[in-house]
């Protein structure tokens, strides 16, 4: 009988390594692995850790150009860029091996997607992808593959009618929305910080699809500042709405965890607690609407030594069906490795000690409060689109 879950990882994903000065430390990964392995989360039975093969040029041109794809199979190392095409940025500098290791991520990605379409697992998760800001013929954002975006174009071609993509990282899922924003197939729903504060400065409610696909992209656009409790105030009061109204076959996530408070990018304030919450409200509204399907991707996070691992692994034991208490010891182990990357003591403890209680919609609209008005904005824009009442 398969696995209820499993993890889509190798070391071989390390290879995507812009640097050692570069925000995106493939080190995260590792100990998110190490943490989720010693508490017991992969476990061989219920979880089980599989290996993918690199996307080809065949499938990677179901999102991406092929002068794109060839741009970057001529990296040979950072010398070799082309700005035109983002190639060699600060944001993606350049580094031998860029094709292969950006194809690896998106062949996992669609590893994942392939196993719950066709059963083999309930859920599936890659903490290495996520690269949502890549566009088809543009490096964007730390992200030269659209592994998301890939990975939903394999579930389209494969008979998928609906997906629903639920983006949580704190910055606006950009690249995702451009590929799918005249496509009514796929519903695009991102909570970020607005963009008068983060790159990549889009993300309006305003921004709700192209014509024919109008209300498939769905913006909620968080002041900065916002916490756990008003993130999933606006969580609640717009996505499980418009998701169930879609009615998909499976829901693919983004699950950055750049909105927590200690990230060094963003401006959100979210505790790993309110992460955790954010992950058990896709997990129960992949139940309610699309038999548990679901595919789960990693994303941003550049606290990557305290705030990454303790999340993710949340993540995958969600995704495992069995998630941990957030007062579950780090184990000693797992300590000492980050004890020994950054010289001081690493957290304790899987959880940030705060309670994630929020006041639901229902309860009342602030026409005073920042965080009130965005909900209301991206409910006015598309809820109507769905036959949803936008109003309070």
């Amino acid at each position: 009988m398969p696995a209820a879950a499993c993890v889509v990882l190798d070391e071989r994903d390390a290879a995507y390594d812009f640097g050692a000065a570069h925000p995106l430390a493939p080190i995260r990964l590792e100990l998110t692995m190490r943490l989720a392995r010693d508490l017991g989360v992969i476990d061989g039975d219920e979880m089980v850790e599989v290996g993918a093969e690199a996307a080809d040029d065949d499938t990677l041109a179901t999102v991406h150009t092929p002068e794109y794809v060839d741009a970057v199979r001529a990296v040979r190392g950072p010398a070799d860029t082309n700005l035109m095409l983002g190639l060699g940025t600060a944001d993606n500098p350049t580094f031998a091996h860029m094709h292969r290791a950006s194809a690896l991520v998106a062949g996992a990605s669609i590893e994942a997607a392939r196993r719950v379409w066709t059963g083999q697992a309930l859920h599936a998760v890659n903490v290495s992808g996520g690269l949502h800001h890549a566009m088809p013929g543009l490096a964007s954002g730390f992200c030269i593959y659209n592994d998301v975006a890939l990975a939903i174009s394999w579930l389209l071609a494969n008979g998928a009618q609906r997906v629903a993509y639920i983006d949580v990282d704190a910055h606006h899922g950009d690249g995702v929305q451009e590929i799918f924003y005249h496509d009514p197939r796929v519903l695009t729903v991102s909570i970020h910080e607005g963009p008068q504060t983060l790159f990549p400065g889009t993300g309006l409610p305003t921004e709700v699809g192209g014509e024919g696909a109008e209300g498939s992209s769905v913006n909620i656009a968080l002041p900065p500042g916002t916490a756990d409790a008003g993130w999933l105030r606006a969580f609640h009061a717009v996505v499980p709405q418009v998701v169930a109204a879609f009615k998909p076959d499976i829901i693919v996530s983004q699950q950055g965890c750049d909105s927590h408070m200690d990230d060094p990018l963003t401006h959100l304030m979210l505790s790993v607690d309110g992460q955790r919450a954010s992950y058990l409200a896709i997990c129960d509204l992949a139940d309610q609407v699309c038999g548990g399907r679901w595919v789960a991707t990693g994303g941003g996070g550049y606290s990557v030594l305290d705030v990454v691992p303790r999340a993710w692994t949340h993540l995958l034991s969600i995704v495992a069906g069995r998630p941990l208490d957030p007062h579950t010891p780090t184990p000693e182990q797992w300590r000492a490795r980050v004890q020994e990357l950054r010289g001081r003591p690493a957290p304790l403890s899987m959880t940030d000690g705060r309670v994630t209680a929020n006041k639901p919609w229902a309860d009342g609209y602030d026409p005073a409060s920042w965080l009130d008005r965005s909900i209301l904005a991206a409910r006015t824009a598309v809820f109507p689109l769905h036959g949803l009442d936008p109003m309070p």
